[in-house]
């Protein structure tokens, strides 16, 4: 390996994504892949222990979600640059992305070459967002994004449930794998349920598939 290597820790739960990842990136020349992760959570100590450079990231994965997860490694290591590589472009999470620090945002069907450029960007401290990410926004703004109120708005504990939710737990089980009391994991569906307008489970399921939170193959 080249001292001005760049080296990059992937986290994606689907193994098979990860293998082409870092052939792909390893076939590029000048980056090196230190680490990879299948959770939020792995990706947390992973790149505590190897601390690369940049860090690819998915958001559905079981556990701790993508961008919770980047929420907590940009906390610790603010230097490391963090993109988003996701199946969706949904501006909500987006949005959310940005304001928490993430230096990119890639969509997964993206040519390998934006994602060789999406790295090099954001190892010179620019902010890269796939082509349809930017215009999404764009439009966003031009249509004056009079929207109610959405998923970046919720607090990660609240996504954090919704995501629980949507992956089929009971409240018992939620309760116990979160340390908290059945009330009040109640009080938070409920209180997720007011801010998303929907008001039934099956509603919230088809919104954190359609957003993202979770896919049809996890």
């Amino acid at each position: 390996m080249e001292t001005s290597d760049i080296r990059v820790l992937l986290a994606d739960d689907h193994v098979l994504v990860r293998a082409g990842l870092r052939v792909l990136l390893q076939s590029l020349g000048g980056i090196q892949v230190v680490a990879e992760a299948g959770s939020g959570d792995e990706a947390i100590e992973a790149t505590q222990r190897h601390q690369p450079d940049v860090v690819l990231m998915d958001i559905a994965m079981p556990g701790l979600n993508g961008l919770d997860a980047a929420v907590r490694i940009l906390k610790q290591s603010p230097h490391i640059h963090l993109i988003i590589l996701s199946m969706y472009t949904n501006e909500d999470y987006v949005r959310q992305a940005l304001s928490v620090g993430v230096s990119g945002y890639l969509q997964k069907g993206a040519d390998p070459a934006e994602l060789e450029l999406a790295i090099k960007a954001v190892m010179r401290n620019e902010v890269y967002l796939t082509p349809a990410v930017s215009k999404q926004l764009v439009q966003e703004y031009l249509h004056g994004g009079n929207k109610p109120v959405a998923v970046h708005e919720l607090t990660p504990r609240q996504r954090e449930i919704l995501q629980l939710i949507a992956e089929g737990h009971s409240t018992k089980d939620m309760a116990q794998r979160l340390s908290l009391s059945v009330k009040t994991i109640e009080s938070h569906r409920m209180e997720i349920m007011n801010r998303l307008g929907i008001h039934d489970v099956a509603g919230l399921v088809r919104y954190a598939i359609r957003i993202g939170l979770i896919t049809t193959d996890s």
